[in-house]
Formats: C-alpha cells, sequence, structure tokens
C-alpha cells in the first residue's frame, strides 16, 4: 500500500485501477475531477464516472493498458470546476499490487505545463480530417495563433500568429460586432456564426466559426479556441438551391392556397375569382380563362391577361362546335395548342380562336376540362403562354388535379344552390304571412336559416286575432334542422292555432298542445313562447315552454328581461300544467320575442345576448324606429356574431 500511497499522493489527479477498471484507489483531485466524494468513487467502475462522450475513450485507454501492458496516452476533457471544460494528456500505466501479485492500472493526468501544444494534437487532427481550421486567443496579448487545420483555410490566416486588429480589420465592417462578441463571451461554446472575411490572394470568404474555453491541463490556463469553417462554394450553392427551393415551395404554397380556396368558394362567382385570380400565375402563364357551360353552350371569362374582345367569339359557342375548348370539354381530354400550324391541322373548321395571327412558335395555349369523359360537362379552363412551352407530366398531372376540384367544388355549388333554391321554397310555405293591419300595433318578422343541414330549420313565429279582439302572438323552436323539423314545426304551429280557437288563455294553449303531442308519441320536441295581447289596454298574458324570455323594450332606451312562468319544453312530460304571468305593455313600447339563435353563440352566452338584443331594441325605440327597423337591427346583429343556430326575431310595437 505504501507503493499505492506514493502513486497517489500527486497534486495532478491519479488513480489505481484493476485491469476491468474498477477503482482500488484514488487522490482528492481525481475525486474532484469526476465530481464525486472520495468515497463514492471506490468500487466504480472508472470509465462510468466518465461524461457519455469521453467514456470510449476512457475505455479504450485502459483496455490498452491492461491487455497489452505497455503506457497508453490520450487527451481526454474533465467536466472541470468552473465552466470551461479541462483537457489533459492522461497516462495509463500497468503496475503490480505490492501486496500480492495481482495487476493494476496506474492513470494519471500528466503534467504539461511547459508543452501545452501536446494537448492540442487530437484537435488538430479532428480539424483537419472534417476540412475544418482551428486557433486559439490569448486576450491577454490580444493575439490569435493558426493551430493549422485545412489547407484551404491557411489563406485566410498565412501566419502562425496574428494581432487581432490585423485580423479584425480583414472582417467585413458589418460582421465585426459579432467577432468581438464571439472572443469575449462568457459561454462555454458558442453557436456557429457567419463571417466575411476579405484576403488578399482570392477575395471575399464567407467564413463560419464557433469558439469555446478549454482549460488546457489541471491548473494551467484557460484559453479561447475557434473552429473555423469556409462556406464560401457551400453558401453560392446554398443561395442557388434556397432560390430553387424559395420557389417550390411558393409553388406549392400556391397550389395549396388554390386547392384551399377551390374547396371553400360557395358560388359560382366565387369559384371564377379563385380560378382567374390564382391559375396563371400558378403555373407561370401569361393568361387564363374560363369556359363554363350553361344550357350546352359556354360561358367565358377571363383575367387581367387576356382581353374579352380576344376571346369574345367562344361566348355562347355551342359545345358541339369545332374547337380545342368545346372537344376537350366534349372529350374531357386535356388540349394543346403549340402554334398556329398545330391549330389549323386538327381544327381547320374552328372559329379564329384564339387569334390565328398570334399563335407562333413563341406562343401556346394548354386547355384542361373541369370533368371527365362520361361525366356532365361542366367546362374547362385554358392558359397562354408567351413563350414556347409544353407542361412537364407532373405539372399536367397537378392541372388535371386542380381541374378536378374546380369540377367538384362547381358540382357542390350548383348542388348546393338547388337544395337552397327548395329549402326557400319550403321554408316560405311554413312559414305563416303575418296579419298587415292590427289595430293599434306594429308587427314585424324576420328569419335567418342556420349555416347547416338544408338551410331550414324548425323555428316559427305567429300571429292572429283572437274572437275577442286580443292579438295571440307565438314564437318558438322545434327541435333539428332538416325537412323533418320544418315538417314538426309546421304540425306544432297548426295545432296550436287549432287549440287556440277554443282556449281562451295561452296556457292553457300550450297544455293542450304537449298533452297532444305526448299522446302522439312525437319523435321531436319543442320551446314556445305565447302571448295575448289586448291592444286597446295594452295588458299582454303570457306563458311559456321552455323558451328563451322575452325582452321589454321602452322609448326612452331602457329595457327589461322578462321571464315568463310556464313548464317544460312541448312533447316530453305529460300531464304538464302551464301557468300564466300578466303585465301592461306601454304606449311605444315593444315587446321583442327571440329564438336562441338571437342570444346564444359560440362566443355569446345567453345572459350577454339577452342583454345585448335589449339594449339594441331600446336604442331603436329611442332613436324612433319602427317595428320593421328594429327588427333589422337585432337581426343584423345575430348574423354579425356568426350564428350557427336559425335566428327568428317577432317584434310587436304598441303605436
Amino acid at each position: 500500500m505504501d507503493a499505492w500511497d506514493e502513486l497517489l499522493r500527486r497534486a495532478e489527479p491519479a488513480a489505481v485501477l484493476t485491469p476491468d477498471g474498477v477503482i482500488e484507489g484514488l487522490n482528492a483531485a481525481m475525486a474532484t475531477m469526476l465530481g464525486r466524494p472520495e468515497a463514492q468513487c471506490l468500487g466504480r467502475r472508472f470509465g462510468d464516472l466518465w461524461p457519455a462522450g469521453q467514456r470510449i475513450t476512457v475505455e479504450s485507454l485502459l483496455d490498452h493498458a491492461a491487455k497489452t501492458k505497455a503506457v497508453a496516452m490520450r487527451v481526454l476533457e474533465f467536466p472541470g470546476r468552473g465552466e470551461a471544460p479541462i483537457a489533459c494528456l492522461i497516462e495509463a500505466r500497468p503496475i503490480r499490487d505490492p501486496s500480492g501479485d495481482d495487476r493494476l492500472v496506474w492513470v494519471h493526468a500528466l503534467d504539461s505545463q511547459n508543452d501545452l501544444t501536446s494537448l492540442l494534437i487530437p484537435f488538430r487532427l479532428v480539424t483537419t480530417a472534417s476540412d475544418l481550421g482551428l486557433w486559439m486567443y490569448a486576450p491577454q496579448r490580444r493575439q490569435l495563433e493558426w493551430l493549422g487545420g485545412a489547407p484551404a483555410l491557411t489563406v485566410a490566416f498565412p501566419g502562425p500568429s496574428t494581432c487581432l486588429p490585423a485580423v479584425m480589420s480583414a472582417v467585413h465592417p458589418d460582421d465585426r460586432p459579432a467577432l468581438r462578441q464571439l472572443l469575449r463571451s462568457s459561454s462555454v461554446q458558442t453557436p456557429w456564426t457567419k463571417l466575411r472575411y476579405l484576403t488578399e490572394q482570392d477575395g471575399l470568404h464567407r467564413l463560419a466559426v464557433q469558439t469555446c474555453r478549454i482549460q488546457l491541463g489541471y491548473g494551467g490556463p484557460e484559453r479561447t479556441f475557434g473552429v473555423v469553417r469556409d462556406d464560401t462554394k457551400q453558401e453560392k450553392r446554398k443561395k442557388k438551391a434556397r432560390a430553387a427551393l424559395a420557389a417550390e415551395r411558393q409553388r406549392a404554397k400556391d397550389t395549396a392556397d388554390f386547392s384551399s380556396a377551390l374547396i371553400t368558394a360557395s358560388t359560382e362567382q366565387e369559384l371564377q375569382q379563385v380560378v382567374l385570380t390564382r391559375l396563371a400565375a400558378t403555373f407561370g402563364a401569361g393568361g387564363a380563362m374560363l369556359a363554363l357551360v350553361d344550357e350546352g353552350r359556354l360561358r367565358v371569362s377571363t383575367d387581367g391577361g387576356i382581353a374579352m374582345s380576344e376571346v369574345e367569339v367562344l361566348q355562347g359557342l355551342p359545345l358541339s362546335a369545332p374547337g380545342p375548348v368545346p372537344e376537350a370539354i366534349r372529350t374531357g381530354t386535356s388540349q394543346f395548342v403549340p402554334g398556329r400550324k398545330d391549330y389549323i391541322q386538327h381544327w381547320p373548321q374552328a372559329v379564329d380562336y384564339p387569334r390565328i395571327e398570334r399563335l407562333g412558335p413563341d406562343y401556346a395555349v394548354s386547355i384542361t376540362p373541369l370533368s371527365e369523359t362520361g361525366d356532365q360537362p361542366l367546362g374547362a379552363w385554358t392558359m397562354f403562354y408567351h413563350r414556347e412551352y409544353r407542361a412537364s407530366l407532373d405539372e399536367q398531372t397537378l392541372m388535371g388535379t386542380l381541374a378536378d376540384l374546380a369540377g367538384q367544388a362547381l358540382r357542390r355549388i350548383r348542388l348546393q344552390q338547388a337544395r337552397v333554391e327548395l329549402a326557400t321554397a319550403l321554408q316560405q310555405t311554413m312559414l305563416p304571412t303575418l296579419p298587415e293591419h292590427l289595430a293599434g300595433l306594429e308587427v314585424a318578422s324576420r328569419y335567418r336559416p342556420s349555416r347547416d343541414g338544408l338551410d331550414i330549420g324548425g323555428d316559427w313565429y305567429d300571429a292572429f286575432v283572437m274572437p275577442d279582439g286580443t292579438v295571440a302572438i307565438e314564437i318558438g323552436d322545434a327541435q333539428g334542422h332538416d325537412v323533418d323539423a320544418a315538417a314538426f314545426m309546421g304540425q306544432v304551429r297548426s295545432f296550436m292555432r287549432g287549440i287556440a280557437t277554443h282556449e281562451a288563455r295561452p296556457g292553457a294553449v300550450l297544455t293542450s298542445t304537449n298533452e297532444l303531442l305526448v299522446t302522439m308519441g312525437a319523435a321531436r320536441f319543442a320551446s314556445c313562447t305565447m302571448l295575448h295581447l289586448d291592444p286597446r289596454d295594452g295588458r299582454v298574458t303570457g306563458a311559456s315552454a321552455g323558451h328563451v324570455p322575452v325582452l321589454h323594450a321602452r322609448r326612452d332606451g331602457s329595457h327589461s328581461v322578462r321571464e315568463l312562468p310556464g313548464g317544460p319544453v312541448l312533447g316530453v312530460v305529460p300531464d304538464t300544467d302551464y301557468q300564466e304571468e300578466t303585465f301592461t305593455l306601454d304606449e311605444g313600447g315593444a315587446l321583442v320575442m327571440v329564438t336562441d339563435g338571437v342570444v346564444e353563440g359560440p362566443r355569446l352566452t345567453l345572459d350577454a345576448g339577452l342583454e345585448r338584443a335589449g339594449s339594441l331594441a331600446g336604442a331603436a325605440l329611442h332613436d324612433g324606429l319602427d317595428a320593421e327597423g328594429t327588427a333589422d337591427r337585432i337581426l343584423d346583429a345575430a348574423v354579425a356574431v356568426d350564428h350557427l343556430d336559425d335566428v327568428a326575431v317577432l317584434v310587436i310595437r304598441r303605436a
């Protein structure tokens, strides 16, 4: 053990290991470098205590000393006690255990204070192999020492040592602050930094520099090292590649935007606008034309690259006429016209389209149909090129894909238009015509269908004169947004009107309607508010079946929310007795009855919606608006908050 004490009684880090790397003993310096107390190091494998990036090198060092019985050396980096790592020259030497014949390995850091360059040999070899350069900076002397590396970089540092001002003068003025930051950085390792560096031999170089701080040897000096990469040629290639990539990305973005715009177009006018504003730009054409088929004839439109006078001969042209555009639409096959000769050869009887005198070696036309053979002809788009041009196979495929999307969008738009027309007609038959003249009252209604489904829903309203001279007013919302909901709404409204001729009270009408729906086993339910208003004295009696509260607006601009008594929605709970409440509508005041789509939305709570609608109604009366103007204000506000549900508004103003 005395021999061990001698081996470990050193200022530099040292340890004694078994041949398989287990620590038998170590000194305080080695424990400090490994970042653990001595007791936690004993009995553990030496290689396991090093950072992951160093373990392979450590294991190879120990393996060489143990198996070859020869001295081995490696430059290793300890984590260090400060921020900068410590580069040490580590020797592994085989020894014998003085207390027996067992072999051991003595590992210790060599004193390299007088030969610091030996610690840099591995770094120099790596930089040379990696086509990099290596320099060392001593801030006290303001000197950069070139340590070698890639031969191509020696032109930037012709001498082994250069003063900092000389190096700085060769750096582009705009990049000098970046170099100063690299040299002054407190970071152990900086990111790569771009520098423009002017040499006398071959002009401007584009360099990338990264610096790191390393302590050379145990107890040695700390230095800043710089790794240099010459990106001059690479930057030129990158610039060219970036330009090509940017163009490709822009093309991809234009294509994606084009596709998205086609998919979201909701009218033929929008579809036409999408095609004519994006088509030519997406494919680098000089102009574009869109020809749609209406009742067997062409309807054409153009972008700014083509004058309508050039294609006017196609307007109203029968689909059976000869020519590249009708043929592309009829056959569902793309056509390409590379010049005048080709045009005359294929379509000798066709109208002069495009103007034949413009066709030549520097002018070309491509035509892509919007539907395939066998489908109902929809139309085609045409692109004009003011140069000799023939689309690649990939480009032709993309043109066809986008044209197919445009065709699908056009079919969807036309189908939706037919559905809207059907829904509008059905809705008009379902909603009643309000009485034109009600003594002492103004009544106005507004309805807007939801954005989903068949654009028809279950909201309804009604107003009619009772035998005793009062006016019955109702508003409701049947479950759903489809034809069945509309039909159910019509049933409920008819039931209530029929029952009202025999029942004098709104609560009784709701009670009887509810019992009828429950008995029928109706698959849907409905909410409803019903009022009886006497225009002579403003007396109002009302009841509610789970519906939105009524708003009471006054001429002074104020309003109140009136929650009427009643019960649950109609058609769910049997034997429900709907209670009533009576109040007075003042002269000049108005009652506002709405469905929930008016006062609720994705970003609107019921309370906030009621407050908003009530404020709008009060302000409208204060401004002197009648029932029609008040209803418009409330509906416009509901549409503005992106309503998802149907909306119905009924305003009753006492004149």
